[in-house]
Order: C-alpha cells, then sequence, then structure tokens
C-alpha cells in the first residue's frame, strides 16, 4: 500500500511520511506463531493416531479454522497498518487509512495552535507514543502509536509557528518584522 500521492496539492512538500509504529503487529505475529505451532502439532497428532476420512477431514477443518484466524487476527491488522499513513507537508498534516473504506483528516499547519505528545515506559524505549494535535476550532485529536514521536512533535511545532501568518507580521523586540511588506 504505497503513500497517497495525490493527497498532496501541486508546490507541496512532504517532509514526514510514516505508517503507525510496527509495536501494533507484535500481537498479531505472536498470534501467527501460536496459531501455526497449534496446527502443526493437532495436525501431526491427528495423522499419527487417525486413519483415513477422519483424518483426511479433520486436516481440511483444521486449515480452515488455522486460515481463518490468521485471516482475522493476523492480516487485517496487517492490511490496516500498511493502509494507515500519517503525513506532514509544508502545509498540512493528513491522516489516511483505510481500503474499502477510506477516511481521511486534514489539519492545515495555520490552524494548529497546539501539539502535544506523551509516553510511557515502553513506548520511550520503542521511540513511539501518541501525538496530540489541538487546532484552533476543533477538539484535540489523538494519533497513537506514532513512531519517533518527539521528532514528529518538534516537526510540527517548528511548521505551525513557520506558517502562521499573524506571527510573520509581529514586530519583533530588535527591529523589523520578518516579513517584509
Amino acid at each position: 500500500m504505497g503513500y497517497p500521492e495525490d493527497a498532496l496539492a501541486p508546490e507541496e512538500r512532504l517532509l514526514l511520511h510514516r505508517h503507525p509504529h510496527w509495536k501494533m503487529l507484535i500481537v498479531p505475529a505472536a498470534i501467527f506463531l501460536v496459531a501455526t505451532a497449534l496446527a502443526g502439532f493437532l495436525l501431526g497428532l491427528s495423522q499419527a493416531r487417525l486413519d483415513g476420512s477422519t483424518a483426511s477431514t479433520l486436516t481440511i477443518v483444521l486449515a480452515v479454522l488455522w486460515a481463518a484466524i490468521l485471516a482475522w487476527q493476523c492480516l487485517a491488522p496487517l492490511v490496516s497498518w500498511l493502509s494507515t499513513h500519517f503525513i506532514v507537508t509544508d502545509r498540512r498534516v493528513l491522516v489516511r487509512q483505510g481500503v474499502l473504506t477510506h477516511s481521511g483528516i486534514d489539519i492545515p499547519m495555520g490552524r494548529i495552535s497546539n501539539v502535544q505528545f506523551r509516553h510511557g515506559l515502553l513506548d520511550r524505549i520503542l521511540r513511539t507514543g501518541t501525538l496530540v494535535i489541538v487546532s484552533a476550532a476543533d477538539d484535540p485529536l489523538e494519533f497513537d502509536d506514532i513512531p519517533d514521536v518527539q521528532r514528529v512533535h518538534a516537526l510540527l511545532y517548528q511548521q505551525a509557528f513557520h506558517a502562521d501568518p499573524a506571527r510573520d507580521r509581529e514586530p519583533r523586540p530588535d527591529g523589523p518584522s520578518r516579513k517584509a511588506w
């Protein structure tokens, strides 16, 4: 699942593109390993103890059950991870997710009034966390499992500060404004 390049406007510059942190795939990977090991054990046990059509029927049932568990518990989270994009450009923050049903959020840089992050001990070890973006008129938006959340926080803060035209017109204490009119 590639990056949604059609979401960018002409002359818009990509600064950051991330999928959620890989930690959200740990449980599906563990389920894959356990389900495969259990299915292999049960298949070997059934082949050793049963004969003929009973063993064949049990083999088919085990294979269907194993495939259903993998599709539901492993493949679905992987596709969700691949189809979720967190994008920062020089003009806005975009979040795109979904395969069959797409959803997206766009936050213009000039509308961002506050950027926060939080992460616990495990998140700090894995270099991930939750990013909270407060825009001028909306409730805070929380984005979980953002990789390298402190770097993303710093980038967003810097971009939001430079994107606010009102700040560019304020006179600096040491002289003229930042923008020459």
